[in-house]
């Protein structure tokens, strides 16, 4: 399918996710269960198949009892159900290329892919149980359309809309997908070519020392103000100022990892830290649900009783 059929392409996703937000929000009280006088989950029901501990009641405080410190310490040595030799178990390499290939085949235009690179900490010496296998489809995006931004947009739909449909699992560990720009800077001191079968940015132990307290309270400060949105949604229905403050601590929590990612301490700096544990209390998922909540709430009208 050429690109000119791109939109028609848009339309199938747009509806799709508007199934997916109906689903959402078909039942408010439930979703928004609590309000002020109890600011309990926003969530009646854990996500599925999340490694993932629930996030505490209304999203204050007592971190430390969610999320274990000791989950983000350096490993003596690399995930050994993945690693052989210092080189990708064979039949994992295998696997995940058919699945990236399975993407690519449920794509409605035609890419030429670069590469297929493995990273994130499963590719380093910082993984844990709550790791994912993270992979990067490297795509010259100049080559579909000179709006990279246009073709940014039509990937991270798609990948969006994988990555909620499939649950795959190597090890018990979730893949997730992503695609890459040709020539974009990604930030990671672990990188592993599938198609080269080789280290791209061969990882190092080293002693590392995290500061978690400081992760911690980036954390917790930005779920304090997820349960304030929910307030501000669910109690005084001010949907425009929910709206402004969604976008507001998204674009923060982009620029916090960013500065981390590219500080010294890279995936061990304080605000990538507090990312991930944000990623884990589905925290980022959350912002985007209020977020769809308070706009369709905006625009609805409710009905009035007028007592005839």
């Amino acid at each position: 399918m050429s690109w000119d059929n791109y939109v028609s392409s848009l339309q199938e996703i747009e509806a799709y996710q508007r199934k997916v937000r109906k689903g959402y929000v078909k039942d408010r009280n439930m979703y928004l269960k609590g309000g002020p006088q109890d600011p309990g989950p926003a969530y009646p029901k854990k996500p599925k198949a999340t490694r993932a501990k629930s996030a505490p009641a209304g999203f204050g405080g007592a971190l430390e009892e969610e999320v274990e410190e000791v989950s983000f310490e350096v490993q003596e040595e690399l995930q050994p159900e993945f690693w052989q030799n210092n080189e990708l178990n064979p039949e994992i390499n295998k696997r995940l290329v058919e699945i990236v290939t399975d993407f690519i085949d449920n794509l409605p235009v035609d890419i030429t892919v670069e590469d297929i690179r493995f990273t994130g900490s499963l590719a380093n010496y910082n993984w844990s149980e709550y790791s994912d296998v993270d992979l990067h489809v490297v795509v010259d995006f100049s080559k579909i359309n000179d709006d990279e931004e246009l073709v940014k947009s039509f990937f991270d739909a798609h990948r969006m809309r994988w990555n909620d449909k499939h649950d795959i699992r190597i090890h018990n560990f979730e893949v997730e997908i992503y695609v890459e720009n040709a020539g974009e800077e990604h930030r990671s001191s672990g990188i592993y070519s599938l198609l080269e079968n080789k280290w791209i940015v061969e990882p190092n132990q080293k002693s590392v020392e995290i500061d978690y307290e400081t992760a911690k309270k980036k954390a917790d400060d930005y779920m304090n103000q997820t349960r304030m949105i929910v307030n501000m949604i669910h109690a005084d229905e001010d949907y425009e100022k929910a709206l402004r403050n969604i976008e507001r601590i998204k674009a923060k929590i982009r620029t916090m990892r960013k500065a981390g990612l590219t500080s010294k301490a890279q995936e061990y700096s304080p605000e990538n830290i507090a990312f991930k544990i944000l990623r884990r209390e589905n925290i980022l998922r959350k912002l985007n649900d209020l977020k769809y909540l308070a706009y369709d709430s905006s625009m609805s009208i409710e009905e009035v009783n007028s007592g005839v």
